[in-house]
């Protein structure tokens, strides 16, 4: 994904306007008790929808096509 692509989040869609690496633990996944050591960054996107910046994990997003 690239700043500009327009994508899809939970039925809705925004622009990509920064994309980084960044650490989230995921507690369904992980559980409750965090230890950022385990974790690796991974992709994420600062997508503005309706006017918002949301940063958002780009495995959560698609790409409008």
């Amino acid at each position: 994904m690239n700043v500009g692509d327009l994508v899809n989040w939970l039925d809705k869609t925004g622009v990509i306007v920064r994309v980084y690496k960044h650490k989230v633990w995921r507690t369904n996944e992980r559980g409750t008790t965090v230890d950022w050591n385990k974790i690796k960054p991974e992709p994420f996107a600062d997508v503005m929808v309706n006017g918002n910046i949301m940063r958002l994990p780009q495995t959560d997003l698609t790409i409008v096509r």
